[in-house]
């Protein structure tokens, strides 16, 4: 067995109409809080990366562009999320749910914690940041909860 071949993962959307090979990725689930990930979610986001040139999408996917510099994609039958990438990212980041194996991944970050649901209080000693501190980090992606974008 090859290297890519142990690496290899396989996952699916909920109808099965969207089939991904991965022929790596990294073995570490991030989570994000904000309102954009909570409103796509229903929860919180959970997902790992991969590189661009590993992933292998077969079936139909829409995208919506969910901000100046990133999209999602979802399967158009059932409405599983997919992905999102960032334009100019070689990555994507994929739906942990996806991928049966993604259930052994430990979760290395938890970003917008301030803003999760409180029902979501999640356990380990994975890295935390608040909105304020992921948004300092990264100015482009603002607030969505109140009007002048600022949580």
């Amino acid at each position: 067995m090859t290297q890519a071949e142990a690496n290899r993962i396989d996952g699916q959307c909920l109808c099965g109409a969207v089939h991904l090979q991965l022929s790596d990725h990294r073995p570490e689930i991030g989570i994000c809080h904000c309102m954009m990930c909570r409103r796509w979610s229903g929860g919180a986001y959970v997902f790992f990366t991969a590189p661009a040139d590993s992933v292998r999408i077969s079936g139909a996917v829409t995208t919506y562009r969910s901000s100046p510099f990133s999209q999602r994609a979802f399967c158009p039958t059932c409405g599983s999320g997919i992905y999102l990438r960032d334009d100019e990212s070689d990555e994507y980041e994929l739906c942990a749910g996806l991928f049966d194996h993604a259930r052994k991944f430990a979760a290395i970050s938890e970003a917008y914690v301030d803003q999760r649901l409180e029902a979501l209080t999640l356990q380990g000693d994975h890295k935390r940041v608040t909105a304020a501190e992921y948004e300092e980090k990264f100015p482009f992606v603002p607030s969505a909860d109140l009007p002048d974008g600022r949580a």
